[in-house]
C-alpha cells in the first residue's frame, strides 16, 4: 500500500469516527430538548431512502455540494483559503443563464456543454481576481473572495434585471431547452425528480481533482507551492502563476456548480436577496472530506443526505431542522479536533501492532 493511500485509508477512518461522535451528540441534544433520536435518524433516512423520487432528490442535492467542496479543497492544496465559492456558484448561475437564454440556434449538445463550459470559466475568472491581487500584490484572498462573494451577489442581480427578464419579475426568463442538462428517461426513472447530467460531472471532477494535482507535473507544481513558497521558489517554480491558477481551477468547480443548478434543476435565476448558501456549504464538505476528492464524494453525500433528509426528521420526529445543522457542526468539530478522535482510536491501533508482532 503505498504513502498516500495509507494516509487516505487513515484519514477515512477518523472521518468514520468523527461522523459517528457527531450523530450520538446529536442525538443527546435531542434527548435533552425532548425529542427521540431513535425515530428522528429513522425519519430522517425514510425521507432520503423511501422512495425513488426522494432519492433522487437527494442525489440532486449531492452534486453542487461535491462541487463547491472541490473548490474549497483545491485552494487549500495550493496554500490558499477560497471562501469565495459562494460568489464563483452565483457568477457561474448568471453566466450559464445568460448563455442558456441569449445564445439561440443551436443544438443541445452544443448548447448546454458551452453554457456549462462558460459558467466554469467565469467562476475561474472571478476567483482568479483574487488569485491575481494575492499573487501581485499581496493581498489576503480570504478577504478578497468574502468581498467578491457580495460583488457576484448583485452583479448577478443586476445583470438579471436588466438582460434576463422582463420588467416586474423576480426572475430571468426560462433557459432554452436546447441548453437544459436534464436527463428524462433518469428523471422519469425516479418520478420526476429533477436528475441532470451534473451529477456524472461531479464525480468526473473528482477524479480530475486526484490526477491533476497527484498525477501531474502541474499538480506536483501547485502542492509544493502550497507547502512551502519559498521553496517552490528557490526551485525554480513561478509561484504568482501558480497561485492564479490553482484560484482559476477552484472557481472553475464552483462555477460548475452554480451552471449545473441553473440547467439541471432551476431552468431559470431568480432576483436572490441573499447569497445560496452553497458555496459555504463546501467548507464543511471540503473538511468533512479531509480535502481528498473522494473524501469529499463521501462527504458532500453525508451533508446531502443530512440536509434533504431534515424534513422528515421535522415531519416524522418533530424535531427543528436546525438541529441537523448541529449535528453537521458537531461532525466538523470532531473532524477538527483529530486529537480526540486519534486518541479515543489510539488502543485499537496499538492492539494491531501488537499483533502484527506477534
Amino acid at each position: 500500500m503505498s504513502k498516500l493511500s495509507k494516509i487516505f485509508t487513515g484519514n477515512i477512518v477518523v472521518s468514520l469516527v468523527a461522523i459517528l461522535f457527531g450523530l450520538i451528540v446529536g442525538a443527546i441534544i435531542m434527548l435533552i430538548g425532548g425529542y427521540d433520536p431513535i425515530l428522528a435518524y429513522q425519519s430522517l433516512f425514510e425521507q432520503v431512502f423511501g422512495n425513488k423520487y426522494d432519492f433522487g432528490e437527494t442525489l440532486r442535492e449531492i452534486s453542487p455540494l461535491v462541487l463547491t467542496g472541490l473548490a474549497v479543497a483545491f485552494a487549500f492544496r495550493a496554500g490558499l483559503f477560497n471562501i469565495g465559492g459562494e460568489g464563483q456558484f452565483i457568477i457561474g448561475m448568471t453566466a450559464a443563464t445568460f448563455i442558456g437564454i441569449k445564445v439561440t440556434g443551436l443544438p443541445a449538445y452544443i448548447h448546454a456543454p458551452l453554457a456549462l463550459i462558460v459558467g466554469a470559466v467565469c467562476g475561474g475568472i472571478w476567483a482568479g481576481i483574487a488569485g491575481y491581487l494575492k499573487a501581485a500584490r499581496g493581498v489576503n484572498e480570504v478577504i478578497t473572495t468574502i468581498m467578491l462573494n457580495w460583488t457576484a451577489l448583485y452583479l448577478g442581480n443586476y445583470i438579471v434585471t436588466n438582460f434576463l427578464m422582463k420588467s416586474g419579475m423576480d426572475k430571468s426568463f426560462d433557459i432554452q431547452d436546447s441548453a437544459s442538462i436534464s436527463i428524462q428517461s433518469l428523471s422519469s426513472f425516479f418520478n420526476d425528480a429533477r436528475i441532470h447530467w451534473g451529477m456524472f460531472l461531479s464525480i468526473l471532477a473528482a477524479i480530475f481533482f486526484y490526477y491533476f494535482l497527484w498525477k501531474s507535473k502541474q499538480g506536483f507544481e501547485l502542492r509544493a507551492v502550497g507547502h512551502n513558497h519559498n521553496a517552490a521558489e528557490y526551485a525554480g517554480m513561478n509561484v504568482g502563476r501558480n497561485v492564479v491558477k490553482a484560484m482559476f481551477i477552484s472557481g472553475a468547480f464552483a462555477g460548475l456548480a452554480g451552471a449545473i443548478q441553473i440547467l439541471g434543476v432551476f431552468h431559470y435565476q431568480t432576483i436572490m436577496s441573499g447569497t445560496p448558501g452553497t458555496g459555504f456549504d463546501g467548507i464543511a464538505v471540503a473538511l468533512i472530506g479531509m480535502n481528498h476528492p473522494f473524501g469529499i464524494l463521501l462527504g458532500g453525500s453525508l451533508f446531502g443526505i443530512l440536509t434533504y433528509g431534515s424534513a422528515g426528521m421535522s415531519f416524522g420526529a418533530d424535531v427543528p431542522p436546525e438541529l441537523i445543522r448541529i449535528v453537521i457542526g458537531s461532525i466538523i468539530f470532531f473532524i477538527a479536533a483529530q486529537g480526540i478522535v486519534r486518541w479515543v482510536l489510539k488502543p485499537f491501533y496499538s492492539k494491531r501492532k501488537k499483533e502484527k508482532v506477534l
